[in-house]
């Protein structure tokens, strides 16, 4: 169960240090209701993180169990497809990085958190965790990991709540900090978010890239 954990988290790490949803919730804490959509936000990142990833999980173990020589070709074949995936997405985000000089701008959705309710803080965080392509292709590759590692089910509930722990933690601190020192949080999370909205092109690109890249060598060696 270790040895899975460990093999995973490089992803739980991509997914922790994705600057979107900390800044999504970094926002959400500078509101009236900081607390409830805090809170509404953490739970429903780290459900959709798990949801994700179980649910790839549970689809790898489909897969055809190994041939004689113990290759897994269909098995490779997927994540050779997923490493192609988070790279292509890393060269999209490259791409979409500001010119020099020009100020990064935020997706237009986040402009409308101030009116956010607690209800859809929790559907946000969870469309963000499980549906967007980004952390879906990043959860889907831990996910192959751990469907085809043979665990019990309580290991396999084990290493899918540490993984999402390890995944939901940068969100989780931002919470923690403005519910223990709000008046210190503000401008501490203040600085932070102008950072991250400066730099999530180059963080993204280099996060996806770094995965990518490590998914497609595990894919190669399921030929072995």
């Amino acid at each position: 169960m270790l040895d899975v954990i460990s093999g995973t988290l490089t992803s739980a790490i991509a997914i922790a240090i994705s600057p979107i949803p900390i800044i999504a919730v970094i926002l959400m804490l500078m509101t009236p209701r900081a607390t409830r959509l805090g809170v509404s936000f953490l739970l429903g990142w780290f459900l959709g993180i798990a949801v994700a990833t179980t649910a790839t999980a549970l689809l790898s173990g489909i897969v055809p169990e190994p041939t004689t020589d113990g290759a897994q070709p269909v098995l490779g074949v997927i994540m050779l497809l997923l490493g192609a995936g988070l790279l292509f997405l890393g060269w999209r985000q490259w791409r979409s990085r500001p010119a020099p000089g020009v100020t990064a701008e935020l997706p237009a959705w986040m402009a409308k958190i101030d009116g956010l309710r607690a209800p859809a803080a929790f559907g946000l965080a969870f469309a963000l965790a499980a549906v967007n392509p980004k952390n879906l292709l990043v959860a889907a590759s831990a996910g192959a990991v751990i469907g085809r590692s043979a665990l019990s089910t309580g290991e396999f509930l084990i290493v899918v709540v540490v993984f999402s722990a390890v995944a939901a933690l940068t969100v989780l601190l931002p919470v923690l900090t403005a519910l223990v020192l709000p008046r210190l949080a503000v401008k501490a999370l203040d600085g932070i978010r102008g950072w991250l909205t400066d730099n999530n092109a180059v963080i993204m690109t280099v996060l996806l890239a770094v995965i990518g890249v490590n998914v497609l060598g595990k894919g190669l060696g399921m030929f072995a």
